[in-house]
């Protein structure tokens, strides 16, 4: 039976971490949170806590990983823990909308910067989007290797785009171009406040937990993946403030909320023009690199899961000379490619913008099982256990509250997509059980 080839080695398993959280947040979100913080130093604050959840989280998943090194992350994590109905729950969501409109997402952003920095007609966006869906699919049928090359390129070059953010954070002087920005910004009860600052700040530290979909294809996953993970978040921690401290030194906390494009604004101050093309040009970099780690890593999961049955089988291959789940890769492309001409993937994340969070808390709470059976396990153990699974899952469960309380509606949809999942657990159970 072909396996998956283990060829990926700590550098590119580090990069496929800050590949997957750094997309097109950190250049947009930032001015969210300002509005919601209303002071310099709370705004950094929440930064300062989102990255330690960030790190967290790495802590759990590395100790995961080096537990149970298989392709599928949280899915067999959930899976061992507490059984195949929650883990197929997590894979159907990933699928349906999680996985799939981040993808047509992503990639509309990719070529609406593109379009905009070439100057071509914005007509040619979607069309655009689907090519690098389709493109970067096909690479990744190829090998796992020329899919991870590729994530790694374009990483390396958004954050050489970051890079020029921190030396904007630490340069001496001010702003060539100042731009002053008067804009009262709300305030109000210290918990509400860093409370609704955070969700944004979460959603934009999510991402590290697609290296453990690769798992079985790092170069000694028991030690590489825990190594990869602590420090990919590291970087992205890093970066992460200083690119706000570029941005709160540059605008202040008013303009930074006031700001649509902050990334661009910054940049344009010290640079003028040229400044927001450069950035812009990172932005087109940062989204295509989430892309290329988006498209390489979610199928894994869904090979996983037809490997325990719980899909058709066919889906369980590996082809015999790539190693890839190349059925998996094109039934993702399809579906993507489907939302991107049906213009409402954005629906869809906003219905399952808690499903990512409840996944992470589930597999959070894994590690206690995990624990409990293996208590004596060697491998890599995480720090601060148990406090690292109560804080994580707390910012979990506040993530899943947040986003029901500011929007029922859409929360009520994503629990109704995500519960039409075991009708279809079910059918895939019974026709397994049949088989067998």
């Amino acid at each position: 039976m072909t396996s998956y080839a283990r060829r990926l080695g700590v550098v590119s398993g580090t990069l496929s971490v800050v590949g997957g959280i750094i997309g097109s947040g950190i250049f947009l979100n930032p001015a969210i949170v300002a509005q919601r913080a209303g002071t310099t130093a709370l705004t950094l604050g929440a930064w300062v806590i989102g990255g330690i959840v960030a790190l967290l989280g790495a802590f759990i998943y590395a100790e995961l990983g080096s537990r149970t090194p298989r392709a599928g992350g949280g899915y067999v994590y959930i899976r061992d823990a507490f059984g195949p109905l929650p883990a197929f729950l997590s894979g159907w969501a990933l699928l349906l909308a999680v996985s799939t409109g981040a993808i047509a997402a992503v990639a509309i952003t990719f070529a609406n910067y593109l379009v905009a920095l070439m100057g071509w007609s914005p007509e040619v966006a979607t069309p655009i989007a689907a090519a690098a869906i389709v493109a970067l699919t096909g690479i990744n049928v190829v090998g796992v290797a020329p899919g991870a090359y590729t994530q790694n390129i374009f990483t390396i070059l958004k954050l050489g785009a970051l890079g020029l953010l921190l030396l904007v954070a630490f340069a001496p002087g001010a702003p060539a171009h100042a731009i002053p920005v008067e804009t009262p910004v709300p305030g109000g009860s210290l918990l509400g406040v860093l409370g609704a600052a955070l969700v944004p700040i979460l959603f934009s530290y999510g991402g590290w937990q697609q290296t453990n979909y690769i798992a079985e294809e790092l170069k000694d996953p028991e030690r590489n993946l825990p190594k990869a993970l602590l420090a990919g978040v590291a970087i992205v921690v890093v970066v992460y403030l200083a690119a706000n401290v570029a941005y709160l030194r540059t605008l202040g906390v008013a303009g930074l909320a006031a700001s649509t494009a902050p990334a661009a604004d910054t940049m344009e101050a010290w640079f003028g023009p040229a400044g927001r093309q450069l950035i812009s040009a990172g932005i087109v970099a940062s989204t295509f690199g989430f892309l290329a780690l988006t498209i390489l890593a979610s199928p894994r999961v869904y090979q996983a899961m037809a490997a325990d049955g719980l899909f058709p089988s066919a889906f369980a291959r590996l082809h015999p000379r790539y190693r890839t789940p190349v059925l998996a890769l094109g039934l993702q492309a399809a579906w993507a490619l489907g939302l991107l001409a049906w213009g409402s993937y954005g629906d869809l994340l906003d219905w399952v913008v808690f499903a990512d969070w409840l996944t992470f808390g589930t597999v959070a709470l894994s590690l206690v099982v995990y624990r409990r059976r293996a208590p004596t396990a060697t491998g890599y153990r995480g720090p601060l256990y148990p406090w690292s699974v109560m804080l994580f899952v707390a910012a979990a469960v506040w993530v899943i509250v947040g986003s029901v309380q500011s929007n029922p509606g859409n929360a009520l949809k994503g629990a109704l997509m995500i519960g039409a999942g075991v009708p279809v657990y079910l059918w895939s159970e019974r026709q397994r059980r049949g088989r067998t």
